[in-house]
């Protein structure tokens, strides 16, 4: 009996050769370098290119993690990507997936950032991009960067300005890769004239962060943002009673801020968390995430308005029909209401409003029980479908390139198809990925999850290659407009809606206003 090694394949990047893997077609290069260390003397500090290095680096296997964040400073839970793997503060790595190695074709760069807020998560094997670098003739980046206070700790207003890019380190980290992108994808067959950075769910926010980072300006020209509306980073002076919770919590003074970079890693993840726990924050705002330091982040990405700076960039956005049930999940209870717990679930999350709020949506769905209403009303809560509205309405009203919205409506038969189309669903299909590990259990890799896979992955590689999503997979697809209020509704059968759920929608907009 005779087995056949995995063919290898090798690349050059401006720090060394590196030697990866083909299967099937495509090559896969696995946590390449693309920054040096963060911990040490570099913790805080805006990331560093990687040193070079003589022979050929294996990049066979996926890098290591940034260290995530719990209460008790070990690997939290993350219900979208469990983030296995080592972690380390050495993380600055990347990994490609490719049709071509030096082949002389410029192929468009689809530019990943992965899932689980500003806190967990990796680029790892739920992004797999293999299937859709196929597919589309693209090439496909995922990364890991730091995260948590290790990439969000806004120490600038205390310690001066060795510390003034603390607060976003983490989105700095995304620019250098995207700085390697541009300075090593032409080996590895793309294009660094075509690059869409795309992402969901934290994911999504750094997208729309970058969208306002000068230094991101040039560095991607496309942008999609799948439940993942970020209007607001956090403020300064809230960053700051974040970072002095965060050094009290330690036991380290204002003026001894080079001690924060001594501390064993388990013992700051430890006193980043419990500070994080005593820190006040509502509706997923708060806690470690990127500051409007006005140089960094000159201004929110999408309050009061779209960003001048990236006014050319053409931006698909969108959102889950029923996000809140992936939160829910684990919560059986919340699947089998009766009127009191509808009342009682309800007021904890919108207070004097839920009565109200109840009735609305008990007139535009007579027919809906309590828990498909707690379902609808604690997605609208979330704010995923209002924001993810708000971000097309305001790109659309520059009016110097496309807005394109959507609803992903398709139904997981998981759970007895209770979970309905939570948040990441969409994840598997964009990758072409229904049958690939985790996303098989939600997926059940049906007939009808891989014909709406082929359509979706084909869609947005197309949108990265002109910008625009047009394929005729989908009907035809027309930009977002303040008149038309233009929406596709992805599924089976999708159809291109005007103001689809509107009295829902302006419900939401009374709720959250601004």
């Amino acid at each position: 009996m005779t087995s056949t090694a995995t063919p290898t394949v090798t690349a050059s990047t401006v720090t060394g050769a590196i030697r990866g893997e083909t299967r099937d077609g495509i090559h896969t290069f696995k946590g390449i370098p693309c920054g040096a260390p963060t911990g040490g003397t570099n913790r805080f500090m805006p990331p560093r290119k990687p040193e070079p290095w003589a022979g050929v680096l294996e990049t066979r296997e996926y890098g290591p993690i940034a260290p995530q964040l719990s209460r008790d400073g070990g690997a939290a839970a993350n219900p979208i990507d469990d983030a296995r793997g080592r972690e380390g503060e050495d993380c600055l790595v990347l990994n490609i997936f490719t049709p071509g190695v030096a082949d002389g074709t410029k192929r468009p760069v689809m530019f990943w950032c992965h899932g689980g807020g500003f806190i967990t998560g990796s680029g790892g094997a739920a992004y797999d991009g293999t299937n859709l670098a196929r597919r589309g003739d693209v090439v496909v980046v995922t990364i890991n960067h730091r995260l948590n206070g290790l990439g969000f700790l806004h120490l600038g207003d205390l310690g001066g300005p060795e510390f003034a890019e603390s607060g976003n380190a983490g989105m700095l980290d995304i620019v250098a890769a995207l700085e390697w992108v541009r300075d090593n994808i032409a080996g590895f067959g793309g294009d660094p004239g075509n690059v869409t950075v795309f992402g969901e769910s934290g994911g999504g926010r750094k997208t729309a962060v970058l969208l306002a980072m000068p230094s991101a300006r040039g560095l991607f020209h496309r942008a999609i943002i799948q439940s993942g509306p970020e209007l607001k980073v956090n403020e300064r002076e809230y960053a700051t009673e974040l970072a002095q919770a965060v050094i009290a919590e330690l036991g380290i003074g204002a003026s001894d801020l080079h001690a924060l970079r001594e501390l064993p890693l388990a013992a700051l993840m430890k006193g980043l968390a419990d500070a994080t726990a005593k820190m006040p924050s509502s509706n997923a705002r708060g806690g470690f995430r990127p500051v409007a330091d006005g140089t960094v982040i000159p201004g929110h990405p999408f309050s009061p308005g779209a960003p001048a700076l990236s006014a050319d960039v053409p931006v698909m956005v969108g959102f889950n029909r029923t996000e809140a049930t992936l939160f829910l999940a684990g919560d059986k209870g919340a699947f089998d209401l009766d009127e009191a717990g509808l009342q009682r679930r309800v007021g904890r999350l919108l207070g004097e409003r839920a009565e109200e709020t109840i009735a609305e949506m008990r007139r535009l769905y007579p027919e809906a029980s309590p828990s498909d209403l707690y379902i609808a009303i604690h997605t609208g809560f979330l704010r995923y479908p209002v924001d993810s509205i708000r971000i097309a309405e305001r790109k659309s009203a520059i009016g110097a390139a496309p807005a394109y919205l959507y609803t992903f409506e398709w139904e997981s038969p998981a759970r007895w198809g209770t979970l309905k189309t939570p948040h990441a669903l969409e994840i598997p299909f964009v990758f072409d990925n229904v049958s690939l590990g985790m996303w098989s259990s939600f997926t059940r890799s049906t007939p009808e999850a891989f014909a709406l896979a082929a359509k979706v992955s084909a869609t947005w590689a197309a949108f990265a290659r002109t910008g625009n999503p047009n394929t005729g997979d989908l009907p035809e697809w027309n930009p977002f407009t303040a008149a038309g209020r233009e929406t596709m509704l992805i599924n089976n059968e999708s159809a291109l809606v005007s103001d689809p759920r509107k009295e829902e929608r302006e419900l939401w907009e009374r709720l959250y206003r601004g």
